[in-house]
């Protein structure tokens, strides 16, 4: 735990201007951002008696070891930049938002000659018209599939449109009238991108004109007695009308407004967000994170709109912004937002009236997915705090380990030696930190060998960037080095969990003896018994089958291997398809495709002569010499085997074109959850 005054800045050094400033822990990791209208008077809030500061706030600071900031012109320019840095760093004081959650789109390919309708998920694409979110795709494919009655838009994949043009058939939806088959020419592009921005109109609320629309095409219809025709249009007014019940009318002048509210207590927040668009709602979404930070229900609504708005433009932000509770100050928030949507945007609280009313039941959702939260959380909480707790107890540890990592070698026969690293912070996986390893060292099968170069590859780079970062020096230039991104290795687990039993526990506290590191401790778990052994141990510790702490560990180990595995897999896969023509240099993929499909086959081109190459579009002389020079050296492969007969096959093309599925005669095939132990030893 750090002294605050340890890296106070000097009296006068702060500047007395708007500005960012980031706190970072002992390894450089930012831990903190945030933003000031005055940074000098901010910061010096944090430098003060610790019994005065809020408990989340006096955590933050002893976490701490220094303090940068950066001077901006204007507050709507610390907002944006406070928001680029919380998302590029992910500080772990700061208040995240998290989805729980994918929420699905109906989006519009506007982007496209002809454009699509379908359900979308993840980044937002540049073109694309999009509506929502909805809480579950089947509602999306409801109401999409009473307005294709109407506005008959294609929805089909670019694979089947690509069929249909070559066939000159449409496909179903064509043939019942739910598409107008651009494919096959039924319509023009014109014309059909102009049904696409009837469709568009009509999900944005202004829904009235087609009606009307309709209703009179109806009733010229029925007087010009073309009643089969004024029959259809009834349905499809019927259908319109149905999509339209899908989202009631919550404001009744067409309002275009987002509504925020929240729930909250002293630990987590739930935020709810409901889209309204000409008066409907036309989408629901919620967020809930923890309050690791001390913050008001205005900052908490702060979060929530650069979270909301961070990554959008235009229309995608509304005229109407309604919230519990206003930011302090509200002008920067208000300037920001309107710039994202290119005219003035409304961020108030509502006070009376529908817009009130409307407000109320989006706080029952907030209270509502907040209550929810908690009754998911409390056990899984709980669960992870006794698992650490167990495996502390278990290991005689001081403290629960909360950064886990675990190492695992996996090989075919001693072929392809890879490693992973899998990494659990809190008892949960911690993804963006998981890291691979090829065993450069030695060739062939040694898992204890191969267990020890990794653990010292892995340390010695954390050594390496403990250095690096000047935490053993005490100059300031060591410490404005860095440019704050995550360094790969910089972070010490407090536990390192080895897959395999005595020697590969062994091998790896060697490694770590070897660097001087004696305050991380070491573990393994060996599968066929669960046992969990330490080093010079001549006896493993058995914990109870029931016990969380096995579980996490059992958990931990297993993503491990799974992590090897398929990295191993990857690997091998890459080493099947290569090609004598890879080691050609200048050769890319396009002149590689192009030569194999003017000879047919590597085998052919072989044969070929350097006149021959040059024949090729875009192979010069000199590049048909390398080639030549290049297949000349590469021995021919094997022939395959049929392994029902044994008869060896003579096709001339089976080896060099494609990756063969056997090797040796034994099909590669995926290791399923309950393949046998014989196949799992085979492939670790």
């Amino acid at each position: 735990m750090a002294d605050p005054s340890s890296y106070r800045p000097k009296p006068g050094q702060i500047p007395d201007s708007p500005g960012v400033y980031r706190f970072r822990d002992e390894h450089r990791r930012v831990i903190y951002v945030g933003k000031a209208k005055s940074l000098r008077q901010r910061l010096a809030s944090y430098f003060q008696d610790l019994s005065n500061l809020h408990p989340r706030t006096r955590t933050m600071v002893t976490t701490a070891a220094s303090v940068e900031w950066t001077v901006v012109t204007t507050e709507v320019e610390a907002l944006q930049l406070e928001y680029s840095w919380i998302k590029e760093y992910d500080p772990r004081f700061n208040v995240k938002y998290r989805d729980d959650k994918s929420y699905p789109y109906l989006a519009v390919t506007m982007n496209e000659q002809f454009p699509r309708v379908q359900v979308m998920r993840g980044q937002k694409k540049k073109g694309v018209r999009y509506f929502g979110p909805y809480g579950h795709a089947w509602a999306i494919r409801d109401t999409v599939d009473l307005l294709l009655r109407v506005f008959p838009v294609r929805t089909c994949s670019a694979g089947v449109f690509r069929n249909a043009e070559r066939t000159g058939r449409p496909c179903l939806l064509g043939y019942i009238g739910k598409c107008s088959a651009p494919c096959v020419g039924r319509v023009t592009p014109e014309e059909h991108r102009e049904l696409a921005e009837e469709f568009s109109d009509f999900m944005t609320g202004r829904t009235g004109t087609y009606i009307r629309r309709l209703e009179r095409q109806m009733t010229d219809a029925a007087e010009d007695m073309e009643y089969e025709r004024a029959g259809r249009l009834r349905d499809d007014i019927g259908a319109l009308k149905k999509a339209m019940e899908k989202s009631a009318v919550v404001l009744a002048d067409a309002t275009d407004a987002d509504l925020i509210a929240l729930a909250e207590d002293e630990l987590e927040a739930a935020v709810q967000i409901f889209h309204v668009r000409g008066g409907r709602v036309r989408g629901q979404r919620g967020w809930v994170t923890d309050k690791v930070e001390a913050v008001t229900t205005a900052g908490l609504v702060e979060h929530a709109l650069q979270q909301l708005y961070g990554e959008e433009t235009g229309d995608s932000v509304p005229k109407e912004v309604l919230v519990p509770a206003l930011p302090d100050p509200v002008g920067p928030v208000q300037e920001w937002l309107t710039e994202r949507r290119g005219s003035n945007v409304s961020l108030r609280i509502p006070q009376r009236g529908d817009k009130k009313a409307l407000m109320e039941t989006v706080e029952r959702n907030a209270l509502h997915s907040l209550a929810l939260h908690k009754t998911r959380r409390a056990s899984d909480l709980t669960t992870r705090s006794r698992a650490l707790e167990e495996i502390a107890e278990a290991l005689d540890l001081d403290s629960a380990p909360l950064r886990v990592e675990c190492y695992d070698i996996s090989h075919l026969q001693g072929d392809d030696v890879v490693a992973s690293m899998v990494v659990f912070e809190d008892g949960l996986a911690r993804k963006s930190e998981y890291r691979r390893f090829q065993i450069k060292g030695f060739e062939g099968q040694d898992d204890v060998r191969s267990m020890h170069e990794v653990i010292t590859r892995r340390f010695r780079r954390y050594l390496g960037e403990k250095e690096k970062t000047g935490e053993w020096a005490d100059t300031e230039a060591a410490l404005t080095e860095e440019d704050g991104r995550p360094k790969r290795f910089a972070y010490p687990p407090q536990l390192v969990v080895v897959d395999g039993g005595k020697p590969q526990v062994a091998a790896a506290q060697r490694a770590l003896d070897e660097l001087g590191i004696d305050d991380i401790a070491v573990c393994g778990l060996a599968k066929r018994l669960e046992e969990v052994w330490l080093p010079g141990d001549d006896d493993p510790v058995v914990l109870p089958r029931t016990s969380e702490g096995l579980y996490l560990l059992q958990r931990v180990r297993d993503e491990a291997h799974r992590f090897a595995i398929t990295y191993q897999r990857t690997k091998r896969a890459r080493r099947f398809k290569a090609s004598p023509l890879d080691d050609v240099p200048g050769l890319g993929e396009t002149r590689k495709q192009a030569l194999i499909k003017h000879f047919g086959s590597v085998k052919k081109l072989r044969s070929a002569t350097i006149d021959q190459i040059c024949e090729v579009p875009g192979i010069g002389r000199k590049t048909a010499e390398s080639i030549a020079v290049a297949l000349a050296q590469a021995a021919p492969a094997a022939p395959a085997v049929n392994t029902a007969t044994g008869e060896i096959m003579e096709d001339e093309d089976h080896v060099e074109d494609a990756a063969p599925e056997t090797t040796a005669g034994v099909a590669e095939e995926p290791v399923s959850a309950g393949a046998s132990d014989e196949r799992r030893g085979q492939e670790r």
